[in-house]
């Protein structure tokens, strides 16, 4: 028999404020503001007495799969615009020193394996890179663009057409946090 009722809350912290427009939510607090469109027919979004509830009536397994996610989404937006997220990078090398640094909306990479054309990265949305000796720190309100950043950056300095357990060069996330 089904549960007649998937509900997830939320707690509003304070200084948070939180607008619900049909599917568009607006989540605004002291770091910025982040706009996101949750949106399935059977899964409705309200905001009521400091909470936000994400509830579907009769749910199947992947809408109550979906609940979850849509709670998800909306807590780290939450935590985004109240502390942001910051993710440590490490650049390592055995032989060939790397040099990396960040020009507009891009991370260069130098002298990977010794190799004369430069490596690039995108870097996604309102992501902030910096780059202090031979760490890089990516910080920013959404979690996705931080996220998909930091993979941009482990994925252009990937190697390729060598024995991965001897060349070990790289760029690696070592820490992910608030």
């Amino acid at each position: 028999m089904k549960a007649p009722l998937e509900i997830r809350e939320i707690q509003i912290p304070e200084g948070i404020e939180v607008n619900i427009e049909g599917a568009r939510i607006h989540v605004k607090g002291p770091k910025g503001e982040l706009e996101r469109k949750l949106s399935h027919p059977k899964i409705l979004i309200e905001k009521k007495d400091g909470k936000i509830e994400v509830k579907c009536e009769l749910p199947r397994k992947k809408e109550k799969a979906l609940v979850g996610t849509f709670t998800a989404h909306i807590q780290n937006m939450i935590k985004g615009v109240k502390e942001g997220f910051v993710y440590k990078m490490k650049i390592l090398y055995s032989h060939f020193p790397i040099k990396v640094s960040v020009k507009g909306d891009e991370v260069i990479i130098e002298n990977f394996l010794g190799e004369t054309h430069p490596r690039k990265a995108k870097i996604f949305g309102n992501v902030k890179a910096t780059v202090k000796g031979d760490e890089i720190i990516l910080e920013g309100i959404n979690r996705e663009e931080v996220g998909q950043t930091a993979a941009n950056i482990e994925h252009a300095t990937r190697v390729r057409k060598r024995d991965i357990r001897v060349f070990q060069d790289g760029i690696y996330i070592t820490a992910k946090g608030a």
